[in-house]
């Protein structure tokens, strides 16, 4: 059924799933217009330009990229400036977690704060008018009691309903994910058929060009300290606290009669604390400024499957209210490298119950 008249502003990246969720949209009677957000400030760190990547000098190519897109399919384009707003929100954040010894996730800072919120209204702003916001995300939107529920999409490989656990209803009720129902297979193919220029194109894998964090990082804030066991004994020096996470094994530089790996990050000493693998493995964390999407709020004790990063396969856990704002976690069984910083999502079935942030990891 066409949604008469219906407009729809899909971002775009220059990539394959985004823009065949607009030529989709358009099939299915929308008006279309793509949007694209510039990020980059080379003032900010000078990268490589490498193409895999979303912040990076290779940015215009990107939004050339889009608009090319828009062409092929005869609709508006427009470019929305955020330099300012990523950098002081996405890799501010990114900067913070890391020297307090958490790991961040920016992708899911970047949902939420400026691809689904700041985009839009700087793009309404600028007299650009939608009913809807549309990408490429592997994920689709169902109604549950009432409530806009976050599902998990048709290509499990693919899914990425664990980026997305932050957004609200309200924008949940005006968000459109045309390619939940489809494989990654099926959208390259809709691209050859239709003849898109970014049929074959390869996918962002990293926020940073070749991975190199640390040129976000000002060089008094990058300090050596020490690597130490359970029990204080120093094993050696530590690079700075940015180059570690929990569960990391290479790049440690010292010498022992059995694996070692970072078991924790005490960033008020500068110390990496390490030791064997079983070490790693825990049943509990506290996890907190949760946004719950298929329920209102937690009540009483859950039983769900709780992700504890994205390459996470999901593992069963009973959630249970702490405080008011955090929810404690016990896994039915211990989880490797539970990591503070990173997010925990949780699932009911396919259906997104919520998730937040990853705070501390509890001692059984």
């Amino acid at each position: 059924m066409s949604p008469g008249g219906t407009t729809a502003a899909v971002g775009l990246s220059g990539g394959v799933d985004s823009s065949v969720a607009a030529h989709l949209l358009i099939e299915q009677g929308y008006c279309v217009v793509g949007i694209t957000m510039k990020i980059y400030d080379p003032s900010v760190a000078s990268l490589p330009a490498i193409r895999d990547a979303c912040f990076g000098p290779h940015e215009e190519k990107d939004i050339k990229a889009a608009r090319d897109i828009c062409r092929v399919l005869g609709i508006p384009f427009y470019s929305i400036d955020l330099t300012q707003e990523y950098r002081s929100i996405v890799l501010e954040y990114f900067r913070r977690e890391y020297l307090r010894g958490r790991t961040p996730n920016p992708c899911i800072v970047c949902n939420r704060r400026i691809k689904f919120e700041l985009l839009i209204e700087k793009a309404w702003q600028s007299g650009i008018s939608f009913d809807y916001f549309a990408t490429g995300h592997y994920a689709r939107i169902d109604k549950l009691g009432g409530r806009f529920a976050l599902r998990k999409a048709v290509d499990l490989q693919k899914d990425q309903t664990y980026f997305l656990y932050t957004l609200s209803q309200e924008q949940l009720s005006r968000t459109l994910f045309p390619l939940g129902h489809l494989t990654k297979s099926q959208v390259r193919k809709l691209a050859r058929t239709i003849g898109l220029p970014s049929a074959d194109r390869a996918e962002s894998q990293d926020f940073i060009g070749d991975g190199n964090y640390q040129l976000l990082f000002r060089g008094q804030e990058i300090v050596p300290g020490e690597i130490v066991d359970e029990r204080g004994h120093v094993l050696g020096r530590h690079k700075g606290l940015i180059f570690y996470t929990v569960g990391q094994r290479k790049g440690l530089g010292i010498a022992a009669r059995e694996p070692l790996y970072v078991i924790r990050i005490e960033p008020e000493k500068n110390r990496i604390v390490v030791g064997p693998q079983s070490r790693l493995f825990s049943r509990r964390m506290l996890v907190s400024k949760v946004n719950f999407m298929s329920i209102d709020s937690l009540q009483g004790p859950m039983e769900a499957t709780a992700k504890i990063r994205y390459k996470h396969d999901g593992a069963s856990a009973t959630l249970q209210p702490h405080n008011k704002e955090e929810v404690l976690v016990t896994f039915h069984s211990p989880q490797r490298a539970i990591t503070p910083g990173q997010s925990a999502v949780f699932y009911s079935g396919d259906y997104v119950v919520g998730g937040g942030v990853i705070m501390s990891v509890l001692e059984d």
